[in-house]
């Protein structure tokens, strides 16, 4: 199970592209951080934060999660083999470095996510181009005339399909008005991607089961979607008052 929420978590495997899609991405929140109330000082400084917490403290969960190999040789956790890595790990440390930050800084809890989705949406197109390079997060078989040959099968191309959805996304996040309540472009986008998630895992060949045959991006894809909407609701009532 550990494992399989690891693979929902998991950045893109080349490290160019990553640092390529935070730096684009970066750039464009910039350009709409002080509609959000966040200077530009301070989104350059909570991204370099978390994304420094993110990569230590993935290397240093996995390596004491991996004790006894790291025992005989130490110096391998200044490794740059990105497969000594717990990607989830460093995913929650990084939200805890950003949060503390964020709390010492006065940051809008709300508005400062809103200023961080062009990050976010971008790292997703990311993500999907490097499954597309690599041939992860590959499709089922089909006998669809755009079925793309795979792993000995004609299959679905999901990296594809997931590429052209984050696309949409981003424009749909990228072009919204900008009267929207704090929070909204964030939860927003959640709900769009964890959506299309919902629907194009029905696609994957790749897909972690559970509890007897439910496939697990599905199951967190629903959780996403009941939180935003709970959350959604409650700030909304919360404005009327």
């Amino acid at each position: 199970m550990i494992e399989s929420f690891r693979t929902l978590f998991a950045p893109p495997r080349d490290l160019i592209l990553l640092v390529a899609v935070i730096w684009i991405g970066l750039a464009l929140a910039e350009k709409r951080g002080e509609r959000h109330g966040v200077s530009k000082d301070a989104l350059n400084n909570l991204v370099f934060y978390s994304l420094f917490g993110y990569l230590l403290g993935g290397r240093i969960l996995f390596a004491l999660a991996n004790y006894s190999a790291f025992a005989n040789s130490p110096l391998n956790i200044f490794s740059l083999n990105i497969d000594l890595f717990d990607s989830t790990g460093g995913f929650f440390v990084a939200a805890l470095v950003g949060m503390i930050y964020g709390k010492k800084q006065s940051l809008s809890f709300w508005s400062t996510l809103d200023a961080l989705t062009p990050i976010f949406a971008f790292l997703a197109i990311g993500l999907h181009l490097s499954h597309l390079a690599a041939g992860t997060a590959f499709g089922s078989p089909t006998t669809f005339p755009w079925g793309i040959e795979l792993w000995n099968a004609t299959r679905h191309p999901t990296q594809i399909y997931e590429l052209i959805a984050s696309l949409i996304i981003f424009a749909l996040i990228w072009f919204r008005k900008s009267d929207l309540s704090p929070g909204a472009l964030f939860l927003n986008f959640t709900a769009f991607t964890a959506g299309a998630r919902l629907f194009l895992e029905a696609f994957r060949g790749d897909g972690v089961l559970i509890f007897g045959g439910l496939r697990l991006a599905q199951v967190v894809a629903w959780m996403a979607l009941a939180i935003v909407f709970i959350t959604s609701e409650q700030k909304w009532q919360n404005e009327q008052k």
